[in-house]
């Protein structure tokens, strides 16, 4: 197939390229290069440099490209800086959403894969979260994506698009060209590597006095690369609605650093710190519906596998993609 990658340049976008790619399809990745990286995009893939904001320019590429799918990654994707600053979030993640939208239903393409997300869901009552969990997000990123899920949803019903929306959890790791490189880094395994690497001078744990077994947020921990087959399989099959995706487990924020110092050799020194406005508790997914329907199974689900690929590559990336 013909798929035109938005946001291909991001941490996301770049892997599922390099695994569109390898399966034998045909990618063009757009992406504005605010957020992402040049040299994250594989050499394979065609590249269109566009902003999704500018409808004009969304619509060219498409009608030229005329691709068989879309795989929307493009997005601001940092949960404080959206409490800061919900505008932006809100003229990026929604209006860049619908002029995509719009850009496909003019040239004729009928399939999208969303990129969406567990913030959808807010602080659900009860965990593992599936798809049928009520969604109050908590922070204008999770509401973004959600009104685009909901602009999405009325395009499958007005127009028959085939529109899957894939909600997953904490994505890490990474595969050995690609990895994770955002300014400013937020991610807590990143921060963690960069402390090994002694570019950080400690780990900032924010809040250990949450309803968790430790007191810090449980969080549940996917693979990058079984974030990616997820969306291949889900580019495959005529599948609509959404899909969560993690691995059904928790991992404490003291337990991926205790894990990372055991992968690493390094002692990571870490420090408590208030609260991050808008964090859930816990996060788990429940994913039994991308089992069942996208016959989908995470293969590297083990928190030391997830560290151990992160920590290969950012040795051999101490800069990131500025290396």
């Amino acid at each position: 197939m013909k798929v035109l990658v938005t946001g291909g340049a991001g941490y996301i976008g770049s892997v599922t390229t390099e695994m569109l790619l390898n399966d034998g399809h045909e990618v063009v990745v757009f992406d504005n290069l605010e957020r992402g990286h040049r040299r994250a995009i594989d050499k394979r893939a065609a590249f269109r440099k566009g902003d999704l904001r500018e409808k004009d320019r969304i619509f060219k590429v498409m009608s030229d490209i005329k691709p068989d799918a879309v795989m929307h990654f493009a997005a601001y994707a940092l949960v404080p800086e959206s409490m800061k600053q919900p505008e932006i979030y809100f003229r990026n993640n929604v209006v860049g959403g619908a002029n995509l939208a719009e850009a496909m239903l003019r040239a004729g393409v009928g399939k999208i894969v969303f990129s969406s997300t567990c913030a959808t869901y807010g602080q659900p009552e009860k965990v593992p979260i599936t798809e049928a969990v009520p969604q109050k997000p908590t922070n204008p990123y999770g509401e973004s994506k959600l009104a685009f899920e909901k602009i999405l949803g009325w395009y499958h019903e007005l127009h028959g698009m085939t529109t899957v929306f894939l909600r997953y959890f904490n994505a890490c790791g990474a595969t050995e060209k690609f990895g994770e490189d955002h300014d400013p880094e937020t991610h807590i395994i990143p921060i963690i590597m960069q402390v090994a690497l002694g570019q950080r001078k400690k780990v900032l744990i924010y809040g250990d006095d949450y309803k968790t077994p430790d007191g810090t947020c449980l969080r549940d921990y996917i693979h990058i690369v079984d974030l990616a087959r997820a969306h291949i399989l889900a580019l495959k099959g005529n599948y609509s609605g959404p899909f969560n995706l993690g691995t059904g487990t928790g991992c404490s924020v003291r337990e991926v650093i205790e894990t990372a110092r055991e992968i690493t050799g390094h002692p990571i020194p870490e420090e408590v710190a208030p609260r991050r406005a808008g964090d859930p508790a816990r996060l788990v997914a429940g994913a039994e519906k991308a089992r069942k329907i996208l016959k989908w199974k995470p293969k590297y689900g083990d928190l030391d596998v997830i560290i151990e690929s992160a920590w290969n590559w950012h040795r051999a990336h101490p800069r990131g993609y500025n290396d």
